[in-house]
């Protein structure tokens, strides 16, 4: 598979016509965010950015469609070659010279990078778009996504989510080195936003969706992407803190106010000309981003309870976290309430699970709910779990502990038909060019 790396990819959708551009200045401060968040999906550059050298671009992988577009598959061939790359996954290239060094500034300056301020009630100049790279002593590299505010010309507060890998690593050592990369192709930030044993180098995951070179980073013992655009290199600390916050979760509201640990950056390296990578909190690129990873496990524990799963949606409407729509061809009557518990298996922060057969569109709202309408009944096909752990994102949640009701809907229609059909009925298919 030929590599195209992010700038590449930038090149090739300008030359589709696909990339929109902002010739005149524009404020990284609201004016940026507030553009992208009008004409998403649609990818923009902003080539004069007022507080920076550097230009910006957004929304440039907001759909599954893009993402299958970019690897040159289709969307039904994400999940079994995500699947296949975390089981399957190997060793990129290491290479001495790399584009994300070709700049290696004197000094560390965060104002003179396009940090952007999303939302009105921010709490900052925030960073949302880097996979976040650190080590450990036994268990190697590890590579998250962790959002960080600026509070300072040299320092961040960044987002540590309790109980992940990269948490348990700093629990363990203190402090760590880290590298914030900013710039990547979806084989590298889909591989961070996966979920995987503690131990397993995501970067692996990311080359085996699509070779990957990795560089030396200049200043820390890491492994870095060597065609991102930006890296930030430096230590985090886990008991000097700072307040963290208000940010725009996933769900599209504010997240509280928290002491985190401090991002101290040491070093900052980037491309000749490099473009900030912006991603939208809360918007379409932030939630496939973060949704379809969890798709290959759900996938798989549907499978292994036994039912023949064709494909999984966590869509954009369950804030791409919450909810789960499964499409399983049904052999038997219970294959439906198997495949809502291998779903809340394969994924334990999902609220609300749907299964539906396989003539139902599980990408097209109106399709999953009209089978909702017309083949679910509560008292039979309803799957309601009480008080358990769910999602810290969910406001609903009981606040403290984050107990939540799950819920799971067979919307799948009968074997044996009693009364009137559930088959949607078909039109004759034409050719509009004989008529138009």
């Amino acid at each position: 598979m030929k590599f195209m790396g992010f700038r590449e990819y930038i090149n090739q959708i300008d030359e589709e016509g696909l990339l929109r551009k902002v010739e005149i200045e524009v404020s990284k401060n609201l004016e940026i965010p507030g553009i992208l968040k009008e004409i998403e999906p649609t990818p923009v550059m902003f080539n004069h950015v007022r507080e920076s050298e550097f230009r910006v671009i957004g929304n440039v992988f907001c759909t599954k469609n893009v993402i299958a577009s970019y690897f040159g598959v289709t969307p039904a061939d994400l999940i079994p070659m995500l699947s296949k790359a975390i089981s399957e996954r190997s060793e990129p290239e290491v290479v001495s010279r790399a584009p994300c060094q070709e700049v290696i500034e004197s000094g560390v300056d965060l104002d003179n990078l396009p940090i952007l301020f999303h939302c009105e009630k921010d709490g900052g100049n925030y960073i949302s778009s880097a996979v976040v790279i650190t080590r450990d002593p036994d268990y190697g590299q590890n590579m998250d996504f962790h959002r960080a505010m600026q509070f300072s010309k040299g320092k961040f507060s960044t987002r540590i989510v309790r109980g992940r890998h990269f948490h348990k690593f700093l629990e363990k050592n203190g402090e760590l080195d880290v590298a914030f990369c900013i710039g990547n192709t979806p084989n590298i930030l889909i591989a961070g936003a996966t979920s995987v044993d503690i131990g397993v180098d995501e970067l692996q995951i990311a080359n085996a969706l699509e070779p990957i070179k990795v560089v030396k980073a200049s200043s820390v013992d890491l492994l870095i992407p060597a065609e991102a655009e930006f890296i930030l290199e430096g230590r985090v600390y886990l008991e000097e803190k700072h307040s963290e916050g208000p940010f725009v979760d996933l769900t599209e509201t504010y997240d509280t106010i928290r002491e985190e640990p401090v991002f101290e950056v040491k070093k900052i390296t980037h491309r000749k000309d490099a473009i900030w990578q912006a991603l939208l909190p809360g918007a379409l690129e932030h939630k496939i981003l973060m949704g379809m990873p969890r798709e290959p496990t759900i996938f798989n524990k549907v499978k292994e309870a036994g039912v023949k799963c064709l494909d999984v949606n966590v869509n954009p409407g369950g804030c791409s976290w919450l909810h789960a729509i499964v499409q399983i061809d049904k052999k038997t009557e219970e294959d439906g309430k198997k495949a809502i518990f291998g779903t809340f298996t394969g994924h334990r922060s999902c609220k609300h699970v749907f299964i539906v057969d396989k003539d139902i569109n599980i990408y097209d709202p109106l399709s999953v709910e009209w089978a909702m309408a017309t083949r679910f009944q509560g008292d039979t096909r309803m799957i309601v779990k009480n008080k358990e752990p769910g999602s810290s994102l969910d406001p609903s949640a009981e606040p403290s502990s984050k107990l939540t009701t799950k819920i799971g809907f067979d919307l799948t229609k009968p074997l044996v038909v009693k009364g009137k059909s559930f088959d949607i009925a078909e039109f004759p298919k034409v050719d509009l060019n004989k008529y138009f």
